[in-house]
């Protein structure tokens, strides 16, 4: 995985590229412990000023803050907003008052509301959870591995057509055959992370939008806002898509230049050493700033910045396109399934919990590729990290 809102995503790229391959470096959990302190809180800090600055572009005055920790904070909110505008808004609202846990209210999010003078919501700002980054991670990795495979699988049909001495559009092969054919090239692809004879693409496992912002306003002001961005010397649009149908929004990537100085300052300041202490690294270490931990940081991050009108965000918060149905279908829809996807999945969320974790050394890596797994077997790894007690029925 290649998460360009991270200032060290190369030295994460080949840490997680060592792990998939099941050989991690003896360095490896300090080096991503201290990946995971110092990027999310600079991604954290720039969000934070470039929302601020973002918002001024269409608001005069001044924005509150309110830090959320569940999806049902936001939807609350969006809920009292609309209680009284236009028809199909205040359908919505009502339906959310009658039955609000039906809105996946507990659905954790790390985010802060950006509110008006009156307390309607006019942003939000969030970075993408752990989870959800595994969760992705695995649909890039696993698609790419997909084709991989699909790929061996060709040549294998073509090694046959070959000897049987016809083209490879005329082979008749049996369906039998072909899910033999495909089970074996999937076994020579998941040898080839054994053997470290593969190497990973960071163009087909690049995710941009770790850290995101979203601007909520009127048609016109969303168009002011993005006219205001080209005309911006240090902000550069890198990606647009617009989004219409059930989902409707204008989805922008940003290539944005962090302010290192101003960031090691509100670190010192906000005394946030104090929120890393149970990672393993002393507390003296992390009372000498940022500044040793910036070694080898990119100079620019990428964020991904929504623009929606309010009534769009009703839609996608309350109404056809849930943002947490989406997820689901996303879940059920996958191209490629089997034990080598699953154990991508659980391979990208061991490695967050390691860094996340008091341990700065492991033994092994608890997954492979090339392994058969259950998600029980990452519960008790985690439970091991944490030092957790197992529960169990027979003692």
């Amino acid at each position: 995985m290649y998460l360009t809102s991270f200032i060290h995503r190369e030295k994460l790229f080949r840490i997680a590229e060592r792990w998939l391959c099941g050989c991690p470096d003896p360095g490896d959990v300090r080096a991503l412990t201290g990946i995971l302190i110092c990027d999310g809180f600079v991604i954290g800090e720039t969000l934070e000023v470039m929302a601020k600055r973002l918002l001024g572009l269409i608001h005069e005055r001044p924005v509150r803050q309110k830090r959320i920790s569940f999806k049902g904070e936001l939807r609350d909110r969006i809920c009292l907003d609309a209680g009284d505008a236009d028809p199909r808004m205040a359908e919505l609202a009502g339906r959310y008052r009658e039955n609000p846990d039906y809105y996946y209210r507990e659905a954790p999010i790390n985010g802060v509301m950006c509110l008006d003078e009156q307390d309607r919501l006019i942003g939000l700002f969030r970075i993408k959870r752990p989870k959800r980054i595994a969760e992705k991670a695995n649909r890039r990795i696993a698609d790419w591995i997909f084709e991989k495979v699909l790929g061996r699988a060709r040549e294998m049909a073509g090694e046959r057509a070959r000897l049987s001495g016809v083209p490879l559009d005329s082979l008749v092969t049996s369906e039998e055959e072909m899910a033999e054919e495909f089970i074996r090239a999937e076994e020579f692809i998941a040898w080839s992370f054994r053997d470290r004879s593969i190497r990973l693409e960071r163009s087909a496992m690049t995710m941009q939008d770790v850290g995101g912002i979203k601007i909520v306003g009127s048609e016109d002001e969303l168009l002011s806002l993005e006219k205001s961005l080209a005309q911006t010397q240090d902000i550069s649009v890198t990606e647009r898509e617009q989004f219409s149908g059930s989902y409707r929004a204008t989805n922008l990537v940003l290539e944005i230049t962090w302010d290192a100085e101003d960031v090691c300052r509100k670190y010192r300041e906000s005394r946030s050493w104090g929120k890393y202490l149970d990672r393993g690294i002393p507390e003296e270490e992390l009372k000498k700033g940022l500044e040793p931990l910036l070694v080898d940081a990119e100079p620019k991050i990428n964020v991904e910045l929504i623009l929606s009108t309010f009534p769009d965000v009703v839609e996608s918060e309350l109404g056809n396109s849930i943002h947490e149905e989406r997820i689901i279908a996303q879940r059920e829809n996958k191209r490629y399934k089997g034990y080598i996807p699953m154990n991508v999945e659980l391979l990208v969320e061991s490695l967050f919990a390691v860094g996340f974790s008091p341990r700065t050394d492991i033994d092994r890596v608890p997954v492979k590729i090339w392994g058969r797994y259950l998600p029980e077997t990452l519960s008790l790894y985690v439970q091991q990290l944490y030092n957790l007690p197992e529960h169990d029925l027979f003692y």
